[in-house]
């Protein structure tokens, strides 16, 4: 079963199978897929960085990707994304991959999202650059919830789903290889008495590509 799942994500990342918002996450994530760092040193990782920025930014200019946005309804910000309300059903989101050692990796993450949690998939509408950095723009359903979230439900509905709690609010799948992080309060809400993952952390490790 696990390396059935296995293989459907594989399909997901490579662009080779379908889903929701999924189509141009893919294509920029395939096109970002030759660029990969050859190795894992700090300076090697900031360069790396800055060099596929620059491809990604051609890849937007060639695709039209650049947007302007409303940024007056200014909601929230964290350390990797600021949040702003578009209308009554969605949220707005600029993320700017600062907790991943590439973009392929945070396109990844969206990709990964999208599979396990498609109530809240994420919408990926375009690019805008704030102060000469470079933000990834997200669209996302807005969940309003009627309920605090009880981590160990959380905790629960992830066991049930392979992922073992290894701290805090963090989760390791060791069948599929895949971490998922940062599953506070704040990042999963309560609508109704059901779960909504509004913002994941997922990062892949080695065990994920050996098939």
């Amino acid at each position: 079963m696990q390396n059935h799942l296995k293989n459907e994500l594989h399909n997901v990342l490579s662009g080779k199978s379908q889903i929701r918002f999924g189509t141009v996450i893919q294509s920029i994530a395939s096109y970002l897929n030759d660029g990969e760092k050859a190795s894992a040193t700090i300076e090697i990782e900031k360069h790396f960085k800055k060099q596929e920025t620059k491809r990604l930014e051609d890849f937007i200019s060639e695709n039209k990707l650049w947007i302007d946005i409303d940024l007056s309804q200014y909601i929230s910000e964290g350390a990797e994304q600021k949040v702003y309300l578009k209308d009554t059903e969605n949220v707005i989101k600029l993320n700017d991959a600062i907790y991943y050692c590439s973009w392929k990796d945070y396109f990844y993450n969206l990709l990964l999202h999208n599979y396990f949690f498609q109530d809240t998939a994420y919408n990926l509408i375009g690019f805008t650059k704030e102060n000469d950095v470079l933000y990834a723009v997200v669209q996302q359903s807005y969940v309003s919830i009627t309920a605090n979230t009880d981590l160990n439900q959380v905790k629960e509905f992830l066991t049930l789903n392979g992922f073992e709690n290894n701290r805090n609010n963090d989760y390791y799948n060791p069948e599929l290889g895949i971490i998922l992080e940062d599953l506070h309060d704040e990042n999963v809400l309560t609508r109704n008495d059901v779960l909504y993952f509004i913002d994941t952390v997922f990062y892949l490790t080695e065990t994920f590509w050996i098939e």
